[in-house]
C-alpha cells in the first residue's frame, strides 16, 4: 500500500472532502489510473465531485511531487502514487495494464560515459513491455 494519505497529512495539505477522496482512490500499490478513472471512482464515493476538481487535484499532486504522471504509450496519461520509491514500469502491450517493478542495479551506471554525450543525467525512466498473463493466455 502506498503512503500517499500519510504523506499529504504530513505536509499539512488542506484535506477537503474532494481532495481526500481523490487521494483515497489513488492510494495503493500498482495504481495507475487515468484522470477519468480517478473521477469515476471518486464519484462513487462522493457523487458531487466534478471532473474539473479531479483534474485540478491531480495537477496539484503532480506539482507537489506526491504522484507521478505516467505516459507509457499513446494512451491517456496515468497517475502513480508511488512517487517516493524509485521504480520502473512493466506494461502489457495488449491491454495496457501497468505494474511497478523494482529491479536491482542502477540504470544510471549502466549507461557508459561514451553514450552520455556530455549530459549530466539526473533521472532514468525504464519501461518494460510484454504481455500480462491474461493477454498471453488469450
Amino acid at each position: 500500500m502506498s503512503d500517499l494519505l500519510e504523506r499529504l497529512r504530513g505536509r499539512g495539505w488542506r484535506m477537503t472532502a474532494q481532495r481526500r477522496v481523490v487521494a483515497e482512490v489513488l492510494d495503493g500499490d500498482h495504481v495507475h489510473l487515468t484522470a477519468d478513472e480517478v473521477h469515476a471512482r471518486a464519484a462513487e464515493r462522493l457523487p458531487e465531485i466534478s471532473r474539473a476538481t479531479v483534474y485540478n487535484t491531480l495537477g496539484e499532486l503532480v506539482s507537489l511531487g506526491e504522484i507521478l504522471e505516467v505516459s507509457t504509450d499513446r494512451r491517456a496519461k496515468r497517475y502513480d502514487p508511488n512517487a517516493h520509491r524509485p521504480h520502473h514500469h512493466l506494461v502489457c502491450a495488449r491491454c495496457g495494464a501497468i505494474r511497478d517493478v523494482h529491479p536491482t542495479g542502477n540504470p544510471l551506471s549502466d549507461l557508459p560515459d561514451s553514450e552520455r554525450f556530455g549530459f549530466t543525467i539526473s533521472d532514468v525512466e525504464v519501461t518494460y513491455r510484454g504481455l500480462c498473463p491474461p493477454c498471453a493466455g488469450a
